[in-house]
Formats: structure tokens, C-alpha cells, sequence
């Protein structure tokens, strides 16, 4: 049998791999703002970063192309929002588009206030609410709510960096909020509601940053569907190397780029691995051929070769990921 051939795949025409941030405006879900950029860009293949409610704006972040393997890798850094929310009312979604249950009419004191939004810095437990896009039993939260379902949600560990009030009107006070990813806004507004005794409901929501990416670099919908792609590109996008660099990184020899994309893992030297993860996590490195591209996200994994005696510690490079232009055909043998 002749021998498996070792030529790359060339990389498909199209889609191209990278970020797009786009500033979303109320009124649309998020799948409406992907469904729009694939219409206008004629991309195939899009997906969304972390789900902006209809009523909110701001940063959303599209992932196109071979991009959209690699969403994990960006959903998890800190977010930064600034809000808007009501006292003395408590509702159904935690914001004012949902029905009112409970209405106290009280606003408390500001200094009331700040002082319990403090308790809130730091790690806590969240209850998700029920209109989150949270997946429990294969059907998401908000569906499940919508037929007027309730199930029991698990709390989760998040962290509340900071705090910001900015200001105090009446029942209404406007906040900035650093918190980590997965974190809901809305239900700490709720939540501080509860504790304050009055009721709270989220009223306005805007996302400003999902680490790294920031709303500097981002394309509203009236300016992206007016515009060409390249501008939309230059304006707002980022291809995928550069929207991978926060990540650290492991230079490969073009043989071990070669294994990797006939699915092997090769070793290195721990001295070719140093300052990197070890253990971090299925996408914790990217991995880069010889001209440093990103040909596949990874993670590096500690071993003692076994074959000679004394040899020290080396590191398994164990891809995750592998981007079409890093894949090979065959098999390695």
C-alpha cells in the first residue's frame, strides 16, 4: 500500500477566519445580528460570543469561518457593562421588558445602596435566571420560559472585579460593573434588590468590553450593511492570528506541525516549553508553524520519557483543535 501523502489541504475559498465586533442595537437578538452579517458578508459559517438580550446593546462579537472552532477560547475573560436599573419593582425576566410580580414603590437611601452593592465585589454564588441561554435537560432556560416551564438551575461561582456607581435619579441609578464571564447582570440587580428589601429590575444594559476586545474597534448594523467588506474588516475585524494573540504561544519545527495535523502529538524539549501552561486547559496554547501562523489550538501536557534512563521532563503537545490549513490527509504510520 503506497505510502499516506503528507501534501496540506489548501485552505477553502470564502469564509474568512477571524472577529467581527459589532455594536448591537436594541430590538435585535443576537442570532439576528449573525444572520445579518452572514447575509450582507455572504459568509457561510458565523457564530456569536456570549448572548446580548433583545433589549441590550453593545459589543457583540462574531466569530466567521474556521473562527468559529475557537469561540471557547474567547468566552471566558472578564466583561465590563454599564447599567441602568429600576428600584421598587420585581419581575419576571429581573428587567423592565417582564411582567411586574412584585412592587414596592420604595427607593432606598444611596448610601443604602452603595453599601450593599459592596458585599457584591469579589466571588459569590449566582443563580442564573430563567431567561438565560443556559441549556437544562438539552432545551435552553428562556425557551423552557416562555412556555411558563421553571426548573431548577444550579448556582455558579462567578467574581464582581468592581462596582462603579455613576448615578443616582429618583428610582433610578446607573452603574458600571467588571465581572467575570458567564456573569449576569440582570440578577445582580435583582439579587440587590432582594437585599435591599425594595426590589430591583435591570432597565438598561450595555456591554463595553469582553477581554481583550473593546467597542473601539467595532461597526454598528447601519454601517456594516452600508459597507464593503474589506472596510467592514479593516474597520471592526480581526483575522484569526491576531485574535488569538493573548494566548500563549508554541513555535513548531515543521515535522512536528506535520504530526500534528495527522493528528499525532509530538514531544519537546521542556526548555522549548518554558513559561508556558502545562495542564492549562483543551485551548490554553495556541500552536504555530515555522512562519507562525496558528495552524491549531492545544494544551501542553507534562511527561517523563520512560526509553533512557535520567531524561528529563518533556512536554507532549496534545492538539485540540486543528485549523483547516493545519490539517494533513492520511494518517501518520
Amino acid at each position: 500500500m503506497p505510502a499516506p501523502s503528507r501534501q496540506r489541504r489548501s485552505e477553502p475559498a470564502g469564509d474568512p477566519a477571524g472577529l467581527l465586533a459589532i455594536d448591537k442595537p436594541a430590538g435585535l437578538t443576537s442570532h439576528d445580528i449573525v444572520d445579518a452579517v452572514r447575509r450582507h458578508m455572504r459568509i457561510k459559517r458565523a457564530g456569536h460570543l456570549g448572548t446580548l438580550d433583545p433589549g441590550a446593546t453593545g459589543l457583540l462579537l462574531i466569530a466567521t469561518g474556521a473562527a468559529t472552532r475557537a469561540i471557547a477560547s474567547w468566552q471566558g475573560g472578564e466583561k465590563t457593562y454599564e447599567a441602568a436599573l429600576r428600584f421598587g419593582v420585581v419581575t419576571s425576566t429581573q428587567d423592565l421588558h417582564g411582567e411586574v410580580i412584585e412592587s414596592s414603590g420604595r427607593t432606598p437611601p444611596e448610601t443604602e445602596a452603595r453599601a450593599m452593592a459592596a458585599t457584591f465585589v469579589g466571588e459569590t454564588d449566582q443563580l442564573p435566571p430563567m431567561v438565560s441561554a443556559i441549556k437544562v435537560g438539552g432545551e435552553r432556560l428562556y425557551d423552557l420560559a416562555r412556555r411558563g416551564i421553571e426548573v431548577e438551575r444550579q448556582s455558579r461561582r462567578i467574581t464582581v472585579r468592581s462596582w462603579e456607581w455613576l448615578e443616582f435619579s429618583g428610582d433610578t441609578a446607573r452603574f458600571r460593573v467588571v465581572c467575570s464571564g458567564g456573569t449576569y447582570v440582570r440578577t445582580l440587580a435583582h439579587d440587590l434588590g432582594q437585599r435591599l428589601g425594595c426590589g430591583a429590575a435591570i432597565a438598561e444594559l450595555r456591554r463595553l468590553r469582553s477581554e481583550p476586545f473593546g467597542l473601539d474597534r467595532s461597526i454598528g448594523l447601519a454601517e456594516l450593511q452600508a459597507s464593503p467588506a474589506p472596510h467592514i474588516w479593516e474597520r471592526a475585524g480581526l483575522m484569526l492570528d491576531a485574535a488569538l494573540a493573548h494566548l500563549p504561544a508554541l513555535r513548531l519545527e515543521a515535522a512536528e506541525a506535520a504530526e500534528i495535523g495527522f493528528g499525532g502529538r509530538p514531544r519537546v524539549s521542556s526548555a522549548r516549553a518554558s513559561g508556558l501552561p502545562l495542564h492549562g486547559g483543551a485551548r490554553s496554547v495556541t500552536l504555530q508553524d515555522e512562519s507562525g501562523r496558528v495552524v491549531a489550538l492545544g494544551e501542553l501536557l507534562a511527561a517523563t520519557d520512560t526509553q533512557l534512563v535520567g531524561e528529563p521532563v518533556s512536554v507532549v503537545v496534545h492538539a485540540q483543535v486543528v485549523f483547516p490549513w493545519g490539517a494533513r490527509e492520511g494518517r501518520v504510520r
